[in-house]
């Protein structure tokens, strides 16, 4: 059995984001009943992240993900279609309170370049960073995560704040990776969110019951 703390998980950190705009017949496209991705010159936005946990919030772990920016009449959300860890609590945790479909992974990040693979060494994506101009000051990004459970949405409330930071990235998905919808393409923005503070789901909510392994 592997245990997860409760929710809200408040977690600290350093997250490196690129969008990208893409087809949507090139997307896997998996939306919560009710939603439909959201169109930017008849194409879907996708966005990765990399995402370095450090050991001051209640996790610590690194993490990849892909999500695709969706909406149900004028609200607007990402829902995860992909999306790796290196902590098994954080990967049941993910899974049992807010059905985000986490995988194991193995991570390399230093020196501005990140990595990462499947267990098994099947290369997933790499990338590089550099920092440019920041805002002066920290800011609030409070949204939601919708997924879907039981064929039903689960929205999940995410309260964050930290400095937003331009810079240049690449993005490398393998061609033959879980990611491999991405390989070639090139971000179209890229942003730093550094020294967030998070608090990701609700207070108060009850496990879902699915089991911890």
């Amino acid at each position: 059995m592997t245990d997860y703390p409760p929710q809200p998980w408040d977690l600290r950190g350093q997250m490196y984001a690129s969008t990208f705009l893409l087809p949507l017949a090139d997307i896997p496209v998996v939306t919560p009943p009710g939603w439909s991705p959201v169109r930017l010159g008849g194409r879907g936005v996708v966005a990765t992240a990399w995402v370095d946990y450090e050991p001051s919030g209640v996790l610590s772990y690194r993490e990849l993900m892909a999500t695709l920016l969706v909406h149900r009449g004028r609200l607007v959300a990402p829902t995860i279609l992909a999306i790796w860890v290196d902590s098994e609590s954080s990967r049941y945790g993910g899974r049992g309170l807010w059905a985000i479909p986490k995988e194991l992974a193995t991570f390399d990040f230093g020196n501005g370049l990140l990595s990462a693979a499947c267990p098994d060494g099947t290369p997933i994506a790499t990338g590089t960073v550099r920092r440019r101009a920041a805002l002066p000051r920290p800011v609030p990004l409070n949204y939601s995560v919708v997924q879907e459970r039981g064929g039903a949405e689960l929205r999940s409330p995410v309260r964050s704040r930290g400095t937003l930071a331009y810079g240049s990235a690449t993005f490398d998905a393998a061609p033959n990776g879980p990611l491999g919808w991405l390989a070639g393409r090139r971000p179209t923005t890229s942003v730093q969110l550094a020294d967030f503070e998070m608090s990701f789901g609700t207070s108060g909510a009850a496990d879902s019951g699915v089991p911890r392994r």
